[in-house]
């Protein structure tokens, strides 16, 4: 698929001042993206530069600027990145608690394409709570990048300032294309 849009969602972890890798790495294929932050991942990135990449406001609320859009554009793939292990946990279990999230519910819902990068160290992810997160969201179609397969491991508690260096941008971006090419599974939820 040449040209799409591409949904950023980026939180609180230190691979988020790199986001615009991403954002790069899909207008190098010319796909559009726009970008939303948890409210935590305000801390981290600068928004000026994401918004001059995008061409669109980095949205961290529900309150929209005069003359955006309050709903979420057409999306042909989502890629939650960097994802720390508070926000997995949320997503699994539905948790729309702030913008960000609720967009991503949305998003999944819709059954977007979606990828999700996990920023966390071997502590967390050896927690029982995080790794049923990451077998349901998988359950539900999610490709969560993690694992010997996606050749990204968490990291040695205290050694996250360097591990976010190899933080797999571009992967995320590729395998998003990717699944964006495949058919969707039906819906199997039923109201």
């Amino acid at each position: 698929m040449t040209g799409g849009h591409l949904q950023i969602v980026i939180c609180g972890a230190g691979p988020a001042t790199n986001a615009a890798q991403l954002v790069k790495a899909a207008q190098h294929r010319s796909w559009t993206a726009t970008v939303t932050a948890t409210p935590s991942a305000m801390n981290f990135i600068e928004p000026q530069p994401l918004e001059s990449l995008t061409g669109q406001p980095v949205r961290s609320t529900y309150q929209s600027s005069p003359g955006t859009r309050r709903s979420l554009p057409a999306t042909d793939a989502l890629v939650i990145a960097p994802a720390t292990y508070n926000s997995i946990n949320k997503i699994a279990l539905g948790l729309a608690d702030n913008y960000a999230m609720t967009s991503v519910a949305e998003l999944i819902g819709r059954q977007v394409p979606t990828v999700i990068v996990p920023f966390v160290n071997a502590a967390l992810a050896a927690r029982t709570p995080f790794q049923h997160a990451v077998a349901s969201l998988r359950d539900e179609g999610v490709h969560v990048l993690l694992g010997p397969d996606d050749q990204w491991e968490p990291h040695l508690p205290g050694n996250g300032n360097e591990r976010q260096k190899a933080f797999p941008w571009t992967t995320a971006f590729t395998t998003a294309v990717r699944l964006a090419h495949e058919p969707r599974r039906p819906a199997t939820g039923h109201l």
